[in-house]
């Protein structure tokens, strides 16, 4: 019988990797096809066509957009004194060989040459940079005064226009805040972070309803939508860096409700940056939580971006969260349609739904999921999930050695998106870490069907003192 099985499991194993390689090989062909297609709608709807991360064209920072050396880092400075760091782009956004070279073994440039040296000038460091990341940059100083270029349209002509999803507020994420704003009779506080694709509501919809009174007498409550999404702004000009993303948190958060103590609670992608802010305010942190951190050790002598995009997004069909992935992480014009349909009628959908459920079922989910734009999570995906890969490992040893707070991982046994194995790769970087699987769970009924659990156990956690 277990051989019987063995050789079943063999034989699906094969007929998924057939199956795939066909629709994939379509897909690539597709993905050609919609690049031209966009291209032209681009044109007709905003005047320009934009370069796509499909085209391995590589320009120089020229004039208004200077590279220079800071401290060992490549800084871009533009007209708008934004500095966005190179190191924090991912190759991957541009670097997906098909899957045609794949098979035939040619192996990806490296990022180092794709943005290797063009000319040495007395005060700085001209870079050779991809045309898609350099255009973005030009629109983003055209937004600071720039006439020489058109900055992107936002909204552009293929994302919402509805209010929900443009708020008034460029500046600030949303922020759902419960306890008082300026602190008064709290102790600490807890900043919830969602992961991708999602919103505030997937905390406030489930978890925080069943915390307690006596633990929100002591603490603010505080659930953001990150850069992008639900109702937080999505700038058409953003890369959507682990940097930008941070900045915005502290800025509308950190900063604006002066938070002192704080507990971190992040799910899935939120995790990333959950880690980033522990190791920035290490004296701060009372307690980490993880849910199904998407945590892959890179193994010597591979490439940690293109490593973390093969683990994530395998191209398999099967299973159907994984086929998703792969679409979204390696086809960035039919990841932009799907964009179109779902998310720009993201009303209708909504609307759709309630009326087919006739009112019965809660939409929290596809808010989430729909409200957001395919530039924020083109470039979210890429430059966190994949662009972090060689920056994790360090910021483990930071909260394994420099911080005494608490860490606490939580993953579904039955996760079929990130393994359960890395949320105990976490626990082997840092062996304090208690490691929580919860059998019979994926990857997002570790939260939505169990938050009274959850809840409960998070106070638990908030109430240990360390």
């Amino acid at each position: 019988m277990a051989a019987a099985r063995s050789a079943l499991a063999s034989a699906g194993r094969a007929a998924n990797e057939a199956v795939s390689f066909v629709v994939f090989m379509l897909l690539d062909a597709l993905e050609v096809l919609l690049c031209l297609v966009y291209k032209v709608a681009d044109y007709v709807a905003e005047g320009a066509w934009r370069p796509c991360y499909c085209s391995s064209s590589a320009v120089a920072a020229p004039g208004k957009i200077v590279v220079s050396e800071r401290g060992g880092s490549k800084v871009v400075s533009m007209l708008s004194s934004t500095k966005l760091l190179l190191e924090d782009i991912s190759d991957t956004l541009y670097t997906r060989p098909s899957l045609l070279a794949s098979a035939a073994g040619s192996s990806p440039p490296s990022f180092s040459r794709r943005r290797e040296m063009a000319r040495p000038s007395a005060s700085a460091t001209t870079l050779t940079v991809h045309s898609a990341i350099v255009q973005i940059l030009r629109g983003k100083a055209a937004g600071a005064g720039d006439d020489e270029h058109k900055p992107y349209p936002s909204p552009r002509w293929s994302d919402c226009h509805c209010a929900n999803c443009n708020p008034a507020d460029a500046d600030r994420l949303f922020v759902h805040v419960e306890g008082p704003h300026d602190g008064g009779g709290t102790e600490e506080d807890v900043l919830f972070i969602h992961g991708f694709i999602s919103s505030s509501g997937f905390w406030t919809e489930t978890v925080l309803p069943h915390v307690s009174r006596e633990a929100r007498a002591r603490r603010r409550l505080f659930a953001v939508d990150l850069l992008g999404f639900g109702r937080s702004p999505k700038p058409a000009d953003s890369l959507y860096t682990l940097r930008e993303h941070v900045e915005m948190i502290e800025r509308s958060v950190i900063e604006r409700y002066k938070v002192g103590p704080f507990h971190i609670v992040a799910h899935s992608l939120g995790s990333i940056l959950a880690l980033a802010l522990a190791v920035k305010y290490p004296a701060a942190v009372k307690s980490i939580t993880l849910v199904a951190p998407p945590y892959f050790p890179v193994p010597k002598g591979e490439m940690g971006t293109q490593y973390v995009l093969r683990a994530v997004a395998p191209r398999r069909v099967w299973p159907a969260i994984a086929f998703g992935a792969s679409v979204a992480c390696w086809y960035e014009h039919l990841g932009r349609t799907v964009s179109i349909v779902l998310c720009k009628h993201h009303r209708l959908w909504e609307l759709a739904f309630r009326v087919f459920t006739l009112y019965r079922v809660r939409t929290y989910l596809m808010d989430g999921f729909f409200c957001h734009t395919h530039i924020a999570s083109w470039h979210t995906l890429h430059n966190i999930i994949c662009g972090s890969a060689g920056k994790i490992d360090k910021w483990l040893e930071i909260v394994r050695d420099q911080l005494t707070c608490g860490v606490t991982i939580y993953h579904g046994g039955d996760d079929e998106l990130l393994p359960v194995g890395c949320s105990y790769a976490v626990q082997s970087k840092i062996p304090r870490a208690s490691v929580k699987v919860i059998d019979g769970k994926d990857h997002v009924t570790i939260v939505v069907q169990r938050q009274r659990e959850l809840a409960r156990e998070l106070e638990e956690i908030w109430d240990t003192k360390r």
